[in-house]
């Protein structure tokens, strides 16, 4: 019977062997490869969150300008219509009946005088150096 043989590998100058030296055995570790994509990943990840918050801080100002921007067309367009209404025929008329008192031919002007009576200035209540101050408000009041 035959018995299976053997055969040993024979390894010519230091192929198929591991090398002992130090480098190669620290680049080899599974500690230093993931603390070496650690630190790319963190050298990654600050420069993107730095970038991402400036960009938040961006979106957040135009998105202040739009409103700005829409409150001033806004303004424009009433004060274009306060333009347009200032130069029509019927603010011309309004404005030259308020200010210099003209009519139109045929129409007749009322004019209504308010007569307020205003009250005594203070000091022409009679004072009397006999009466008392109760009858002096009393005159001040209801004379």
């Amino acid at each position: 019977m035959l018995k299976h043989k053997v055969n040993p590998r024979i390894i010519k100058d230091g192929v198929g062997t591991r090398p002992d030296n130090f480098f190669y055995r620290l680049v080899s570790s599974q500690r230093f490869l993931a603390i070496i994509g650690l630190a790319f990943l963190v050298v990654i990840v600050f420069p993107l969150a730095r970038t991402y918050s400036q960009r938040r801080l961006v979106e957040k100002e135009i998105e202040e300008v739009k409103e700005q921007i829409k409150d001033y067309e806004n303004q424009n367009q009433s004060l274009k219509e306060l333009i347009s209404y200032l130069q029509s025929d019927q603010s011309l008329e309004a404005q030259a009946r308020m200010n210099l008192n003209l009519k139109k031919p045929g129409e007749a002007v009322i004019v209504v005088e308010d007569k307020e009576l205003s009250p005594a200035p203070v000091g022409s209540v009679p004072t009397d150096a006999s009466s008392t101050n109760l009858a002096k408000w009393w005159r001040y009041f209801f004379n």
